[in-house]
């Protein structure tokens, strides 16, 4: 199974260095950052320092605009949150969620904040689950590198640790978050111009739809059929208004 860990707008280059350590101990080794704070965050001396011998997976990592272009080819999403979000995924902790995935298929993306201000609501919605790591009542803040060891670890011990059997894919593997994400902007048109969506007061409609989807993991032919939908009922209304 697939693993990509995604840093949104670093903004320290060392968190970086300590990303790649983090993912390379567990076996890991596919890492994007989504705008990050430095251009040249990857070759940094901070960050080469604190990978402290992960230097092939610096390499390897890649520094995308957008988060769209770091999803690509994600099938299951996990946002890591300190709070649930009202109207988000569900909130569990990695170990409760993890367990249930390798026999998925496909790729796992485990997203994380900025440093500065942490996960995005609009982030948190895209994703099938929020992690959140259990810690103390009275002190919950973790670094960028120990919050990506703990779900790095996690994630290697659901997989069955490094002596386990690779999990066999699934025969019909979800479609990657991309494509939901242009199913639902699909869908938001359409269901404009059907005027069940008002864009004026969208209130949680979307949200709320994007989870109903994650929780179904359409396949891509499903996702095919989804936006054909939209398709005709956004031709419908154009009709209906002539």
């Amino acid at each position: 199974m697939n693993t990509r860990f995604i840093l949104i707008e670093t903004s320290h280059a060392g968190n970086v260095g300590a990303a790649a350590r983090a993912m390379k101990v567990m076996g890991f080794d596919d890492l994007v950052l989504v705008n990050p704070r430095w251009d040249d965050v990857l070759t940094r001396q901070e960050a080469v320092d604190r990978a402290s011998g992960a230097t092939d997976v610096l390499a390897k990592a890649r520094a995308v605009a957008t988060l769209d272009e770091a999803l690509e080819n994600v099938t299951h999403l996990c946002a890591t949150v300190m709070t649930a979000r009202d109207f988000g995924p569900p909130t569990r902790t990695p170990r409760e969620h993890l367990a249930a995935l390798p026999a998925a298929g496909g790729c796992v993306g485990f997203l994380f904040g900025s440093e500065r201000y942490g996960m995005r609501n609009e982030d948190v919605y895209r994703c099938h689950a929020a992690l959140r790591i259990p810690v103390a009542p009275d002190y919950g803040s973790l670094n960028l590198g120990a919050a990506i060891q703990v779900i790095a670890y996690e994630w290697r011990m659901a997989l069955g640790g490094f002596s386990g059997a690779a999990p066999s894919p699934s025969s019909t593997e979800p479609a990657d978050a991309q494509a939901v994400t242009g199913m639902l902007q699909h869908w938001e048109q359409a269901l404009i111009e059907v005027g069940f969506l008002d864009p004026a007061a969208p209130k949680k409609l979307m949200p709320r739809l994007n989870q109903l989807f994650n929780r179904a993991q359409p396949t891509p032919e499903e996702i095919h059929i989804l936006r054909g939908v939209a398709k005709a009922m956004a031709d419908a209304a154009r009709k209906a208004k002539l």
